[in-house]
This record gives structure tokens, sequence and C-alpha cells, in this order.
């Protein structure tokens, strides 16, 4: 495993002057049970708290989303930002000083070479909101008049503008950056060996991630030209368009000021800032791009009521759509606000003010009714052929419910627009009355290919653990052939937090749930269980032993090898009988 570029003793002094429990409390309530203290997990949506912090080992796990780490990975997960950039705001914290990074020199000259892409990106983004203060910057401020931004709406969104298309080259230039940081940074082109500025002549909004750091540009054209109206800047190592929403900086210092009661979505980023002009502050959009599931992680991380209020026209019906389909199963309430009296928001506000905006969005629908009358729109109930379609294509998005509380409502609202009878409508959605199981709360250990998971799984998070159960005669390097990474990391015999600190943890599923493991689920039978996965991990390799020894034996045709293989044959016959490991114990040198 490659460590992240710290070494394992500072990283333990941060951790143990950034306490998990102390840092957690900042953001959530939490309740002490015992030794382990609860809250309801920040990463999903949920009533009843599964979200548990281990204050010993300095390590959180949620039992509902499966979510873990240490203090390090919930910086980063709460405040949007990479592994070094959590550990520098936590470093900061305490006031100690950032050692030089001990990694790989890919590691070290990506992060950087990100410090400078960032350090470009905050000189352009200052440099473009002075220009449009300029005598120059006529045309700018004019599209500015015309929309009616004041003064408020520039220094919060930090607009600016470029002027020319080397301005921001020479600037940038003066003050130390290379023509490959410009181009990296997505601020500057090149053509014929030539740099320009890929904004150039536009208004120019800054894009910020979480942590207020300038990624990107957004700009619009002011003359008429070939060129699109809008442009965004490429992505880039700090810029990924399907990662960031614009606006979120301000949403988050508005959550810390006075929190949040929804988040509205929009389509484009001057939506966004008509939104904030007319006293919706909790608006953002998206870049440019499709919604994506990081969008909707950053989004649920400040709120989980989310309102879509797209714009009023087909085009904004199939993005309203498809934004449904994305945010299914993500533990939100999302509602649709019906626009009406423009087009978008903006349009809204200039025609009928800020108060009739407030009535579409106090008035916005649960999805599912969304849809419902997005169907009834589609189709003639007077129609017998058109009503069958509506129902096929509403019980289709009422089955992805899955819930049966939450469907039924739904069915109600279907039978009373169909006059189809619900036990009918229950019938075709597939819902059958299900017949309780009741099964013990002790995983069970299964045998068969890939049987014996379960079993290595508890035997490895044992020794993980240190638990007393533990039974130090057995070879674990033989028993457990293949599992060796996880030997290794067992034998540094590391503090857990120490784990998230190397790269890939987070992606290994057996190693996190290794670490968290719930040995809770075993209600003292811990050291039955555990002998009962020895012997099941053992009597597979036995089985599969013996199978080769009985096909040697077959394709042997020498007497004396024949007399040892069978003898071997006995032996392991004998093992699996009796359930013996002897096989396996650790060799003592006399």
């Amino acid at each position: 495993m490659q460590n992240k570029g710290f070494s394992v003793e500072w990283l333990q002094e941060l951790k143990r002057k950034n306490d998990l429990v102390s840092i957690a409390s900042n953001y959530l309530h939490l309740e002490q049970k015992g030794r382990r203290f609860w809250a309801c997990c920040p990463f999903h949506n949920e009533k009843t708290p599964s979200f548990t912090i281990n204050g010993e080992d300095g390590i959180y796990y949620c039992f509902g989303c499966k979510e873990s780490g240490d203090v390090i990975k919930f910086i980063e997960k709460m405040e949007n930002i990479d592994f070094y950039g959590a550990v520098k705001m936590l470093a900061e914290r305490v006031g100690m000083q950032l050692p030089e990074l001990k990694s790989t020199e890919e590691i070290v000259k990506k992060q950087k070479l990100k410090e400078r892409l960032l350090s470009c990106l905050d000189f352009a983004y200052k440099h473009y909101q002075e220009n449009l203060y300029n005598k120059d910057a006529k045309v700018a401020q004019d599209y500015i008049k015309m929309r009616k931004f004041t003064r408020r709406e520039l220094e919060d969104f930090k607009i600016g503008y470029s002027k020319d298309w080397t301005d921001i080259v020479d600037y940038l230039r003066s003050k130390g950056f290379s023509d490959y940081e410009m181009i990296t940074a997505g601020i500057c082109g090149k053509k014929n060996e030539r740099l320009y500025d890929v904004i150039g002549k536009r208004l120019v909004f800054p894009i910020f991630n979480s942590f207020n750091e300038c990624i990107g540009f957004s700009a619009r054209q002011l003359e008429k030209s070939d060129f699109a109206k809008y442009l965004n800047t490429a992505e880039t190592p700090v810029f990924q368009k399907g990662k960031i929403v614009f606006g979120i900086n301000l949403l988050k210092k508005l959550k810390q000021q006075q929190g949040l009661k929804n988040i509205i979505l929009v389509e484009g980023q001057m939506d966004v800032v008509a939104m904030h002009k007319g006293g919706f502050k909790q608006t953002v959009a998206c870049m440019g791009t499709a919604l994506t599931k990081d969008h909707i992680y950053e989004l649920k991380r400040y709120s989980q009521n989310i309102v879509l209020c797209f714009d009023n026209d087909e085009a904004g019906t199939k993005a309203t759509l498809r934004a449904i389909e994305m945010f299914r199963n993500e533990d939100v309430e999302l509602s649709v606000a019906k626009l009406s009296g423009g087009k978008d928001p903006d349009e809204v506000l200039n025609n009928l003010g800020s108060e009739k905006l407030q009535e579409m969005i106090d008035n916005a629908v649960p999805y599912m009714d969304f849809l419902i009358n997005y169907h009834l729109g589609q189709y003639d109930l007077n129609k017998q052929e058109k009503k069958e379609k509506f129902i096929k294509a509403v019980l289709a998005e009422i089955k992805k419910l899955g819930s049966e509380t939450m469907q039924e409502p739904y069915l109600d609202k279907i039978r009373n627009l169909t006059n189809i009878p619900i036990e009918i409508l229950r019938r075709d959605i597939g819902n059958e009355v299900q017949v309780n199981k009741v099964s013990n709360n002790i995983p069970k250990v299964e045998n068969g290919e890939h049987g014996d998971y379960k079993a290595v799984e508890f035997v490895l998070a044992s020794l993980l653990h240190h638990k007393t159960y533990v039974n130090n005669e057995i070879d674990y390097r033989k028993l457990l052939e293949g599992y060796e990474e996880y030997l290794d990391i067992i034998d540094k015999n590391l503090p857990l937090s120490s784990l998230y600190d190397f790269e890939g943890t987070n992606e290994n599923k057996l190693l996190l749930s290794m670490i968290n493991y719930n040995f809770n689920l075993y209600n003292g039978v811990e050291e039955k269980y555990f002998k009962e996965c020895l012997w099941l991990i053992a009597e597979e390799k036995l089985k599969k032993m013996q199978a080769k020894l009985n096909a040697e034996f077959k394709s042997c045709s020498d007497l004396t090898a024949r007399t040892e293989i069978a003898k071997n044959l006995m032996k392991v016959a004998s093992n699996l009988k009796n359930k013996n490991l002897e096989g396996f114990y650790v060799r003592r040198e006399n």
C-alpha cells in the first residue's frame, strides 16, 4: 500500500490534536451511548441515527450507507476537498506545520501543480474583476445595467470582464506563471505559437468550489459573434464539470450563517445570479452538463430538500425528467416547481416579481405527483387505449418507489383518476403478500465456491482487531493463501485510523469491512464462530487437496509414488473426518 505522502507518526499526532469527536460535533449533534457516539448520518438522509464514532480508535462508520473513515476523511467529505486539503486544514486548526511530502515523485509533482494552478486562477479572476470597473469595459457595464445586477451580485459572484485576447496572458506572465501553467489551468489556449485568452472579450463568472477556491470560468459573449453565447473553460486537474455546482461556495456560507430550508436547482448560472438578486440565495446550478451523481452528492451535503426549478419549455421538462431519474434512491425530498409567467426563473422574476415566484416554490409538488401530471398531459384518459398506456407508464414509475408503504397513496390516486379497482392496480404492479422469514442475526457460513468469503472476512477482522479468542497456533499465511496483502497490513500493527492514510483503502471493500467489522452481531459466541470459520476455510482447502491427490493417484503408474500418494490421501481424509487443523499449525523449531 502506498502512503499518501506523510509519515504515520506525523499523521497520528495530527489526529490526536484533532479529536474526531470534537471535529464532528461542529457539524453534527452527537449523543454518547456507552463508549460510542451516535448521530444521523451527514452522508445520507435518515431519521434514526446509524452514524457512529469510535472515539478510542478515531474512526467513524455508518451502518446505513456504509461510509467510513477517520478525521481526515470526515473533513474531506464534509468540506469536499482532497486528502492534502483536509490535512492542511486540520494542521492549520491546531498550529501544526506541514512537513515536506514524502511520497512518490509523481504524487508530489501532482500536488505542487495543483497549488500553482489554483494560484494562477486566483490571480486571473481578481484581474478580470478589476477589469470590469475600467473605462474600456463599457460593453460589459451596459450589459450589467440591462440585467439590473447590483453591486451585491457583482461582489458575491466576483463577476469580471476579459477585455481582449492577450491582457490576461501579459498579466499572469508578470506574476511569474508559465505558459504551461496558464494553459493547464484552462485560462489560455495556444494558436500559431501564441497564447490567447480562451474567454476573451466576455463577461466572466468565476467558478468556485465549496472551499471558495476559483477552479475555472464561465463566460458570456457580449457582442454578436459566430462563437457560442456561453463558454466554460476546459476541464483541468482542478475543474471537472460533472462534479462542480455553480454557487456552491455561497450555499455553504448561507448554511453556516442561517441554515437551509431547501436548495433550489436551476439550469444555468445567469438564473442563479438572478435568483440571488430576487432573494433566493439557496439557488445553484450544474455547470452546463447533465446532472450527475457527483452533483447530487455535493447537494446532499447541504440539504436533503431539493426543489427543481428548470425552464418552462420542452427542454426544461426533459431536464426535469432526467434529474428525477438521477435523484431516485438518493434519500432526498425532491419536489418540482411549476413556473408560469416566463420561460425561466429570470423572466418570472422580471415579469411577476419575487413574491409570485416564492408562491411557485412553496407550491412545488413531490416528484411523483409531477410524473403523474406529466403523463396525464401525454394521454387522453377518455380513450381506452390511451388510458391503458397511461396506467402502464405511471405504474412503472410507482413501482420504482420500492416500498409498498410509499406506493399505496399513489395507487389510490391512480384509482381515482382511472376508476380501476386498486386490487387490480396492485396485481399489475406485482405486489404480493410476502411471508415474513425469521433469520438468525448471526451470519451463516456456507460451503461452495467462494462460500468461505464471510469466514475469511471474520478471521481477518478478528486478527486486525487483536481479538482474545484468536488462535495464535495457526499459520494464517498458509490457511489464507491469496490474502497476503491483508496479513501484511495486520502485521504492521498500525492504529486503525492509520489505515485510511494509504492509497486505495477507500476502494478496498474487504479492508473497509475488516476495519469496521460489527462484532456485536455475535453476542458472546465470537470464539465458537471463529473456530467454525477456521474449519470452513481449512475444509475447503483440504477438499481441493484431496481432489488434486486423487487425480495424481489415478494418473501415476509408479508403485512407490502411488503408495506415498495413498498415505497422503488417508491423512487428508482423516483430517476432514475429524475436523483436524493439524496441517495448518505453525511449525515450531526444535
